[in-house]
């Protein structure tokens, strides 16, 4: 908000406005993925927690691997295919 309201003062005066522009695409572009993220985590609310208690319960690394297969495959019946490998959610 104070790059916006900054532009036409900056303009008023006389001076160059290029910074204040590419810190409001910044903070636009940071914003944009920011409500992408949290939409995500309330859209897959349900499986993430399945997730987490699945890890609090498990003891070794092979369960733990298992907790993930188990999250990745029910997120992939949430999700358009591929999504996962885009966001890069393919470990083992």
């Amino acid at each position: 908000m104070a790059g916006i309201r900054a532009v036409p003062l900056l303009k008023a005066a006389g001076k160059p406005t290029g910074v204040t522009a590419g810190g409001i695409a910044v903070a636009a572009v940071a914003l944009a993925l920011s409500a992408a993220t949290t939409g995500m985590q309330l859209y897959l609310m349900n499986e993430n927690s399945a997730y987490q208690e699945c890890m609090k319960s498990a003891g070794t690394v092979s369960s733990q691997g298992e907790c993930f297969v188990q999250f990745k495959e029910a997120a992939q019946k949430k999700l358009p295919p591929d999504v996962l490998e885009l966001i890069g959610a393919t470990r083992p």
